[in-house]
């Protein structure tokens, strides 16, 4: 996944400024793909100038508040179902597995449960967010 599709999904759901794009990163995908102010900010102009996203309207103090273009929607679309992903799949707590026999069998025995404690809360939080969106519609 890049920056660029994140952006631009977010973007399918509703238009939105800079500011609110970094609430939406921080609040739901900051464990899936983390993005900082500068990167978000830069790949709105990138967007901008590929005409994939354009400015729907201007507020205060400057803010824009951006939305997706027919050729952005098209480009998201293509990259959902047609682009496979790719890159290493990196997990910090699935390396350390590997590593495990330098510990003593208590000490492998006690991450392995908080590895499986972890598991168990991202999984009550992945369904308590499952439960609450609305599927049904668009």
């Amino acid at each position: 996944m890049s920056l660029r599709h994140a952006v631009l999904g977010l973007l399918a759901e509703s238009p939105a400024s800079g500011y609110d794009l970094m609430k939406t990163f921080d609040l739901s995908l900051a464990h899936v793909w983390p993005a900082t102010q500068s990167q978000v900010y830069g790949e709105l102009n990138k967007l901008t100038a590929a005409d994939l996203i354009e400015v729907a309207s201007h507020g205060p103090r400057g803010r824009k508040e951006y939305a997706i273009t027919k050729a952005g929607l098209a480009e998201l679309h293509h990259w959902l179902t047609e682009v496979e992903p790719v890159g290493p799949q990196r997990h910090d707590g699935l390396l350390r597995v590997f590593f495990l026999g330098v510990l003593t069998p208590l000490e492998a025995r006690t991450y392995l449960l908080q590895q499986a404690e972890r598991s168990a809360r991202a999984h009550a939080d992945y369904r308590a967010l499952a439960d609450a969106g609305n599927w049904e519609g668009k």
